[in-house]
């Protein structure tokens, strides 16, 4: 099994704002990757646990939200780890736009 995938992205919006603009992120951005299929999307109080699938492969992952940065971690099936860099980018990207949009 791999490294999981680790991305951090800080932020000035407290637990409770960054919990709300995130939830339901992952259905929205998954909505403009074509290859992307949301499998769960749960919450357990600060914490989402996801399973995602994209190219036929499963990837399964957690975000925890902190009152000054949101931690993700996911691990990507050796199909998905050459898009690891990619991937990072992308997820700290749209994260931050989230983030700090106001």
């Amino acid at each position: 099994m791999s490294a999981p995938l680790v991305v951090s992205i800080p932020h000035k919006l407290g637990r409770d704002e960054a919990m709300r603009r995130l939830k339901g992120g992952l259905s929205r951005a998954a909505a403009s990757v074509p290859v992307l299929t949301v499998d769960e999307e749960r919450w357990e109080d600060n914490r989402m646990l996801f399973r995602v699938r994209a190219l036929g492969q499963v990837a399964s992952g957690q975000v925890e939200v902190a009152d000054d940065h949101v931690r993700l971690e996911v691990v990507l099936p050796w199909l998905l780890q050459r898009f690891a860099q990619m991937a990072q980018l992308a997820i700290r990207d749209r994260g931050t736009k989230l983030l700090t949009k106001e």
